[in-house]
This record gives C-alpha cells, sequence and structure tokens, in this order.
C-alpha cells in the first residue's frame, strides 16, 4: 500500500496545532467571530480535540487540533494519527504549531493514520489527506510509511495466502521495484546446499521450505538483514494449543519487518551493500516431521538437540546467520517474532534488541527516542550459556524451566555469528488499536535502525 502526500492545493484547509496553554495566542488570530465559535464548542487544546471553523459560507475555514501539554503526550506516540482520523475527507495543511523532529514525527503519524488492509473487505471510509509541510523530507517520509506499510501488509495476510511462495513474491516483487536481485534454494535442494536446519522445520508442510537471498547495491559497508520466515507455526509435534495458535500467521513477522526496511533503505539510496536472507518456513505435522529429542547438525556444524518442536524459529535463523557470516558482513541485523518471553518482559511497544557493541546500542537507543520507535537493550548475559549446554549436543534449542527464555534464544543464535550482530526479538502485532496503528500487524524497530545505520556503517 502506497502512503504519501497530497499534491500542493490552494484549497488544503489550514490546520493549527494548538498546545493547551497556547490556545489564547492562537485565538488571537482570529475573528471575534471565530473566537467565540471555538470557545462555544468547549475546545480548550486538551490532546486529540478537534474543532473546525466555518467561514461565512459554510465551508471550513481552518481547523484547531489539541496537542495537550508535554506531560500528556509522553504517555503515547503519533497523536497526529488521532487528529488526521478525525477529520473529514479533505486536504490539509498544517499551519502553525510544530516545527522540527514533532513536525516530522506528525507527517509520517499522518501518512501511517492512512494505512488500511483492506485485501479482503475494502475500506470505504473517506481519508483526510495532507499537504507535505515546509522543512520536512516529504519522499523521505513516504518511503518509511510506505515500508512500513509492506510490513504490516505481510503479516496481516492469513497463512492461506502468505506462504513461503507467497513471501518468496513479495521479496521478488520488492526487488523488481529497486533493482535488487533475488536467489532462492528451496526444497530438497536445502539439504544439499548445506540448510539442514531450514528443511527440517519446513519439510513436514505441504509447502516447501525455503531459503531467500536478496542482494541490492555495488558500493559501501555490507548490511545483512536476516528475518524469521515461519509463515505459520502449529508447534509441530510438540503442537500449540488452540488459543496460542490463533496468532501464528504473524510468526513471519520478522521476514515482513526486514522486506519493510529493506523497502525504505533501498528507496532512500543509502550507500551500503544490502543483502536480505530469509529462511521460509511453514511448521507442520506429518510423518516426516522433525521430533522431540531429535539431534540435528547445522550448516556451522553445531549440533542441536530438538527438545521442543515449537522453538523452531532459532533453528532457521542459525543456518541463515552462519550464512550471512561466510559473506564478513559489517553488520547483522535479524529480526523475529521469537519469543513469548521477550512480550511477557517488555509488552507489545517495546523492541527489545541484543548487542554486544555498547557503540551500536547507544545509537539505536538515541535513532528510538528521536522517531518514536521505542526500544529496549536486553543482555547477552553469559552466565546463562550454560542453559542452552545440554550435553548429549552442543546446543539445546529449548532449555528445561522457562527461565530467561528470551535471553537464552538470543545467545542460542549468537553461537552461529562472529560478525558483528544485532538481534530484535520482537512482537510485529498491535493488540489494540492506538494512534496511527491499528489492531494487527505492525513494524518495529526498523525506524530506529534507519535512523542508526548511518551512524552505526560510518555512512
Amino acid at each position: 500500500m502506497l502512503l504519501t502526500f497530497a499534491a500542493n492545493s490552494e484549497n488544503a484547509i489550514p490546520l493549527y496545532v494548538v498546545e493547551t496553554d497556547g490556545l489564547d495566542a492562537v485565538l488571537s488570530n482570529f475573528s471575534d467571530r471565530g473566537r467565540k465559535w471555538v470557545v462555544g464548542q468547549g475546545f480548550t487544546g486538551a490532546l486529540g480535540q478537534v474543532v473546525s471553523i466555518p467561514g461565512e459560507d459554510g465551508s471550513v475555514d481552518a481547523v484547531l487540533a489539541g496537542y495537550g501539554s508535554a506531560k500528556a503526550r509522553a504517555r503515547g506516540r503519533f497523536h497526529m494519527g488521532v487528529i488526521a482520523a478525525k477529520l473529514p475527507q479533505g486536504i490539509y495543511r498544517i499551519a502553525d504549531g510544530l516545527s522540527g523532529a514533532d513536525l516530522e514525527e506528525a507527517a509520517l503519524a499522518w501518512l501511517l493514520a492512512q494505512y488500511k488492509f483492506d485485501r479482503y473487505a475494502p475500506a470505504t471510509a473517506a481519508v483526510a489527506q495532507l499537504v507535505a509541510p515546509d522543512g520536512v523530507d516529504a519522499d523521505r517520509i513516504a518511503t518509511i510509511a510506505t515500508g512500513e506499510a509492506l510490513t504490516r501488509d505481510l503479516i496481516n495476510t492469513p497463512a492461506s495466502d502468505m506462504g513461503p511462495q507467497e513471501l518468496e513474491d513479495a521479496a521478488r516483487a520488492l526487488a523488481n521495484e529497486h533493482g535488487a536481485n533475488v536467489t532462492v534454494t528451496k526444497g530438497d535442494d536445502l539439504v544439499e546446499a548445506g540448510f539442514p536446519m531450514v528443511h527440517a522445520v519446513g519439510r513436514a508442510s505441504t509447502r516447501a521450505p525455503r531459503l531467500i537471498d536478496m542482494r541490492w547495491g555495488n558500493a559501501g559497508p555490507q548490511l545483512t538483514l536476516v528475518g524469521k520466515g515461519v509463515c505459520f507455526d502449529t508447534g509441530g509435534l510438540n503442537i500449540k494449543p488452540g488459543a496460542s495458535m490463533g496468532l501464528m500467521k504473524k510468526d513471519m513477522g520478522g521476514s515482513a519487518t526486514v522486506l519493510g526496511l529493506a523497502h525504505m533503505i533501498m528507496g532512500l539510496g543509502l550507500p551500503l551493500r544490502l543483502r536480505v536472507l530469509i529462511p521460509a518456513v511453514e511448521n507442520s505435522i506429518d510423518g516426516n516431521a522433525f521430533r522431540p529429542q531429535d539431534i540435528l547438525t547445522s550448516r556451522k556444524g553445531l549440533t542441536v538437540e530438538i527438545n521442543n518442536t515449537d522453538a523452531e524459529g532459532r533453528l532457521v535463523l542459525a543456518d541463515a546467520l552462519t550464512l550471512s557470516d561466510e559473506d564478513n558482513p559489517d553488520l547483522v541485523i535479524s529480526m523475529a517474532t521469537l519469543t513469548g518471553a521477550a512480550r511477557v518482559a517488555v509488552g507489545p511497544d517495546l523492541s527489545p534488541f541484543y548487542t554486544d557493541n555498547d557503540d551500536h546500542a547507544a545509537a539505536i537507543a538515541s535513532a528510538a527516542r528521536a522517531v518514536a520507535d521505542p526500544v529496549w537493550r536486553m543482555p547477552f548475559h553469559e552466565p546463562y550459556e550454560a542453559m542452552i549446554e545440554p550435553g548429549v549436543a552442543d546446543l539445546d534449542n529449548a532449555p528445561k524451566g522457562g527461565m530467561a527464555g528470551s535471553i537464552t534464544a538470543a545467545l542460542f543464535l549468537r553461537r552461529f555469528i562472529e560478525s558483528p550482530y544485532i538481534h530484535f526479538d520482537i512482537y510485529g502485532w498491535q493488540p489494540n488499536a492506538a494512534p496511527s496503528r491499528p489492531k494487527g500487524g505492525v513494524g518495529m524497530g526498523a525506524r530506529a535502525v534507519l535512523d542508526a545505520l548511518p551512524e552505526m556503517l560510518g555512512l
């Protein structure tokens, strides 16, 4: 879904953003009639309030949008998305009240508020459009918003229409849009090509597993993005209960997020070499499904005891991470809807991430604050390494006890890579509608990473 600004129009309705303590100053710009109208409507500048000021002929002369206080805004983000959703169809321009980073966030919030997943039920509601505000990079904001929309669309699509083949199709479509190249290894060829764990996890499905490999760019530092592409997760032979299986169409949220981020990177023409690796599988049940207590040998040569077939994401990522390392990239970032433990620890709104590099962590944290994409650093806590060492094999894919589940999963992944590495354990789902984020699939961490890349890679 393309999210973009309206063409500039002389008839665009001016919108004044008003903080509660600045209402009097704004009203001084209007006629006595306009001031009386605003006061009579009970407008105070409270966060999310909207009032239209009618002209002599009944048309809308201007709109005031309440932006509350700094304290009120601190409890959320994308407040302009609430305002955009309340406005009737038309074209608007932000006339006053915002500048700098606040104006950029508001513009992005407006675009993201336009998102509708309309593949199965076309949207009928009118959408208020915004003229790109002066002083912002409109092309950059629109590219970021469209990348986020791609992520949302992919996650929201049910598994019946988003299996490994459809995920490959999405990657190829993105590559064609930006002049990238894609190679795919699938089915039994995965074994011969050295992706035994990708094959083991996906072989029970009627939809062939595959490793999707996309490359773009010819110069600059190399960034490799690795996204978990489990298009549906039954849990395998350790089958999930129905309540836990209900949202498993989103278990490819990591791959959706890296594809959205890849669109941003390529669309903005960042001076780097990009590689995107997606192990795409469906974790199903059949007579040839991998079993608890099986021991798999990974691409890296490390053996893995399977103590829960529902901890499959780390297995497919491990082979992909090993492949990424063989290229000696400057930075590898994996994104995955990997553990329920991460969701329990920080909830659905924060993106937990792991890195051994303090400079990278600081860059991501700073960028996250700047672009309203909240993250939280988690530790590669080395005393827990023993928890993933079962004795009978090099590694255990599901340590007993349930303690530190996100950390042990991250430690497991770190065993397969030597390059500079950052891992995101995201949720990928908005459980309740929020400003500019309807209930459903959502990108997490991508905008923070995008903003941090120049510092992390010296661009």
